[in-house]
């Protein structure tokens, strides 16, 4: 059993990493991409465009504006924030950095559950002419 002061610990620990998520930016990878081929949940690669099988396909994000060990720390929090909702999620290197990724299936209970717990999602816009 827990004492008071060690459930005020706990609490605290929580809220300080909550706040390190919402001090966070991710980006989603414009493409997509599935699980290498006898490196399944750790290692990926780009999905040609043209192919339109949708089974497997991974959304990644990636993380704006830290480098080095803050990576890694934020990363496994946000991976951990998704496990809490039962959101599978691996963080893997792609393209020399590190990034999050989840099945396309999941993308909006990961992304609405992010957002949730203060991390904001930066999205590419479109730009139209007003007339």
């Amino acid at each position: 059993m827990q004492t008071t002061s060690e459930v005020l610990l706990i609490g605290s620990r929580r809220e300080m990493s909550l706040n390190i998520l919402q001090l966070s930016i991710v980006h989603r990878l414009p493409q997509s991409y599935r699980w290498k081929t006898g490196f399944t949940g750790s290692r990926v690669e780009p999905i040609a465009n043209n192919d339109n099988s949708y089974e497997n396909r991974l959304i990644g994000l990636k993380l704006l504006g830290y480098e080095g060990e803050k990576i890694v720390s934020i990363m496994d929090k946000l991976s951990q924030v998704l496990s809490d909702i039962d959101v599978a999620s691996s963080v893997v290197e792609c393209e020399g950095e590190l990034c999050l990724f989840v099945s396309q299936h999941d993308e909006l209970a990961a992304t609405c559950r992010l957002k949730n717990c203060g991390v904001a999602i930066a999205e590419i816009m479109a730009t139209h002419p007003l007339y």
